[in-house]
């Protein structure tokens, strides 16, 4: 690259879904995120990027350990603070675009020496939550480490409105305008945008030598990009066209080789998860990550693989179809799958790339049986002890789908996201169980079971029954003649009681209502009680 290039050209680093922390308590794994990220950080220091842009899910845990920010915070600054000049400007408003205390840039800040700027997104799993609002990124952020930005004040009722505004970048005659968009739980976002005006997207204003069509027009967000369920997801239709370049994070194959969207004029990159989190087919692809070069208008992507990660073979097997195998002698199954799992291990051999650095791989064997009898996988696995980095879940087994192996991927796709929890699962098990709930609002159970599983809020539930318990008490001290209730009539009472809250609440437009919670970007807020602390 010529000098005049080189001044003229904006690099950028693309990763997302790195999941620092993932299976850290796990004695074979739990390295394995931190040697990912590490890996991406050098890359982007011997590619002299101009910065490293991260699309959601950092972190793993809403709420990381304390070993994984430290690890965290120790490899951001290996790689983050050094002497090298940052070559581009932030000309945009930079407390808009970074809602901190500091409210400007890192690399700005003359008491650090910033030589590769991180901007990174939230995802789902490391979102905003608690009173303040805070995320894990937040504490790198004011660490001086991470810019971090796409934090929208979603609000607590109706449907809610947000406004991006970007990051305003310039490199010598390069000009590209960054939008970022946090997670916001993906039925929220699908309402806001087919609801006129919910989402406000900012451009850049027309200056002296730099029209606004000259800005490159990039967008990184992290929501459901597969179609199973459409309200559950977001279409690339829904993304204004004047944008150039989409990063799509959340979803975790690596499909990084960017497509053009029909009738948008706008390319996607889906980079993906820098190691696998789920035993699936769309894992084992192997990972990369996005060298990002614009000039002007015009982009060049080069893919570069990811050497550090975990080796993983997967396959599919059907027993019936194979010709071997008797159905009435569990050995014959078991020599079968010994046989299959021995080729997946010299198969990671063989396509290993660092051979003095070879990893025990992961191991993962869909077993159709229909027709057949099914072993105990966990005792199957224990003679591959100190052979595969999975022993105990080698083997999954699975009936062939009378609708078609098609729907069984959807189904795959879908247990690949057990945090995507949404009102409808307690609405139907309560409806299924013919329950009449008296004093615990549906909604209420739904945020709660959200909080539960997605924020390891493990008060969740507490917190919701003694704050729908003093509500009710509420209630009914305010009835002079409760004390001469009987006790179904007081039942009764509850019962009303619970009705006359729900009327109180502001409702969505859809008719369900709308409860408080302290998790903005989910969208629905119980009043404080779901952190008391």
């Amino acid at each position: 690259m010529s000098r005049e290039d080189f001044t003229n050209t904006l690099r950028i680093l693309v990763a997302t879904d790195c999941h620092l922390g993932y299976m850290e308590k796990d004695e074979i794994r739990r390295h394995d995120s931190f040697q990912a990220f590490e890996e991406i950080c050098a890359i982007a220091e011997e590619k002299q990027v101009d910065f490293l842009l991260i699309g959601g899910d950092l972190f793993h845990e809403n709420k990381p350990s304390r070993t994984t920010l430290v690890k965290a915070i120790e490899i951001l600054r290996r790689h983050c603070l050094n002497d090298r000049p940052v070559q581009f400007q932030v000309v945009s408003d930079q407390t808009v675009n970074f809602q901190n205390a500091f409210g400007h840039v890192n690399y700005e800040d003359p008491h650090f020496n910033v030589g590769l700027p991180v901007f990174s997104i939230h995802g789902n799993h490391d979102d905003p939550a608690g009173v303040d609002n805070l995320s894990a990124i937040d504490i790198l952020s004011a660490c001086n480490l991470v810019n971090y930005f796409g934090k929208m004040n979603l609000g607590g009722s109706g449907v809610g409105q947000i406004t991006l505004c970007p990051i305003l970048i310039r490199k010598g005659s390069t000009t590209v305008a960054l939008y970022g968009l946090g997670n916001i739980r993906d039925e929220r976002l699908n309402r806001m945008f087919q609801t006129p005006h919910a989402v406000q997207w900012m451009r850049p204003e027309a200056q002296e030598a730099c029209d606004v069509s000259d800005w490159f027009n990039i967008l990184v967000l992290h929501q459901n990009r597969v179609k199973s369920n459409p309200k559950n997801a977001i279409n690339e239709h829904f993304l204004p066209r004047f944008l150039d370049f989409i990063v799509w994070g959340h979803e975790h194959e690596c499909l990084i080789d960017p497509q053009e969207v029909s009738g948008m004029g706008f390319h996607v990159t889906q980079p993906g998860s820098s190691i696998a989190t789920s035993l699936i087919d769309g894992e084992s692809k192997p990972k990369h990550v996005l060298l990002l070069e614009i000039k002007g208008n015009q982009y060049r992507p080069t893919k570069i693989p990811l050497t550090s990660v975990r080796p993983f073979e997967y396959t599919e097997i059907v027993l019936k179809d194979e010709g071997d195998i008797d159905p009435n002698d569990q050995n014959s199954i078991l020599e079968h799958l010994d046989k299959v799992v021995s080729n997946l291990i010299e198969r990671s051999r063989k396509n290993a790339v660092k051979r003095s650095e070879l990893k025990l791989p992961l191991v993962r064997i869909k077993v159709d049986y229909s027709g057949f009898m099914t072993i105990n996988p966990q005792r199957f696995g224990q003679k591959y002890v100190g052979k595969v980095a999975n022993p105990q879940d080698i083997l999954i087994f699975s009936k062939a789908s009378r609708k078609g192996r098609t729907e069984a991927k959807v189904d795959d796709s879908e247990r690949l996201r057990p945090e995507e929890l949404n009102q409808q699962n307690i609405e139907a098990l309560v409806a299924e169980s013919n329950l009449k709930m008296e004093i615990l609002p549906v909604n209420d159970l739904d945020v709660a079971l959200h909080n539960f599983v997605n924020k390891d809020d493990k008060l969740a539930f507490y917190s919701c029954l003694q704050y729908n318990l003093q509500e009710t008490r509420s209630k009914l001290a305010k009835d002079s003649d409760v004390l001469k209730f009987e006790e179904d009539d007081l039942i009764l009472k509850v019962g009303e009681c619970l009705e006359e809250r729900l009327k109180e609440r502001p409702s969505r437009p859809d008719g369900s209502v709308m409860v408080q919670t302290s998790d903005s970007s989910a969208g629905e807020e119980l009043p404080s009680f779901i952190d008391p602390f």
